[in-house]
């Protein structure tokens, strides 16, 4: 690892969109951070988080949610709502936060563990060589593997530790970018589920709590706070070139120029498939064609 490469990563760290760090004497106390969670960002932070809970269904009496806590902004967020569920919710859970070293630089490390110290985040953490193995084995575009392979090795601890579900910070603008991504690159319909049972890990489901959240709100929350987040903070990502899905961001963000509420269109899209007016569709892995309905039609 070359300390080129170590310096453009650790210049990501501060998270997407975040251009403005907060110097770490003007950090927003715990008390306020938290407070601001479902007070200052009450419409557009907590509210959409307890929808999507509500919604789907997420949070059940007697579960245990391993949360997987990356450093990011996301992850940090979401840890901080399962902690304000926690004591305010009528629901009996329990919450494990879950902190996977893939292969960090000392000081990527040292960040994440500082800043959930300052979060008041009780970790438990175990490492992994991710980041190595998905170079070796994915060279070109290691990011799918890594992701993968990350899923998995969380999904093996949250099993280890008798958890039932484990909760992914993905938000509003992953779901609408993997719908995008998937139809302009795969050719197929397919979005980010709210949740959604393992099929390698029996009795385990995942669950995504960020689903109604906006990036960009994020971010304004992630700023006000003070603290400075990861981002990818991969050695591997930091040498390579080139993401169809920052490119399916740019290109949604043009999109809205032209299109109102074009975001939330391409959200409700998935909600309103229409069977009748579709070439095919797939369900548990056996494909169907329109034709199959026409005939029906016709005797």
């Amino acid at each position: 690892m070359t300390e080129k490469i170590l310096e453009e990563s650790t210049n990501k760290l501060a998270g997407s969109g975040c251009k403005v760090l907060v110097p770490e004497e003007d950090r927003k106390s715990l008390k306020e951070i938290e407070k601001s969670i479902t007070k200052r960002y009450r419409k557009r932070l907590w509210s959409k988080f307890i929808k999507a809970i509500k919604t789907y269904e997420l949070v059940q009496e007697g579960d245990k949610i391993a949360v997987a806590i990356s450093g990011g902004k996301d992850s940090m967020l979401m840890a901080k709502m399962f902690q304000e569920l926690k004591r305010h919710s009528p629901v009996n859970f329990e919450v494990v936060y879950l902190a996977m070293d893939p292969g960090y630089h000392d000081s990527i490390r040292k960040l994440l563990e500082d800043n959930c110290e300052y979060l008041d985040i009780p970790l438990v953490t175990f490492d992994s060589q991710i980041f190595e193995v998905a170079d070796r084995i994915a060279s070109d575009y290691p990011c799918y593997m890594c992701a993968r392979m990350r899923r998995g090795a969380l999904y093996g601890k949250a099993e280890e530790l008798g958890c039932n579900k484990l909760a992914l910070g993905h938000h509003f603008d992953d779901v609408i970018e993997t719908t995008m991504l998937n139809v302009l690159c795969a050719g197929n319909f397919k979005t980010m589920l709210p949740k959604l049972k393992s099929t390698n890990f029996e009795g385990i489901e995942l669950i995504r709590p960020l689903y109604y959240i906006r990036e960009e709100d994020i971010i304004r929350w992630m700023t006000y706070t003070g603290i400075w987040p990861l981002n990818c903070a991969c050695m591997v990502a930091a040498k390579k070139t080139g993401n169809k899905r920052y490119e399916i961001k740019d290109l949604i963000k043009n999109l809205s120029k032209d299109f109102t509420n074009v975001e939330k269109s391409i959200f409700k899209a998935a909600e309103n498939v229409n069977v009748d007016s579709i070439l095919g569709w797939q369900i548990d892995g056996e494909k169907h064609s329109f034709l199959e309905r026409f005939q029906e039609d016709v005797y």
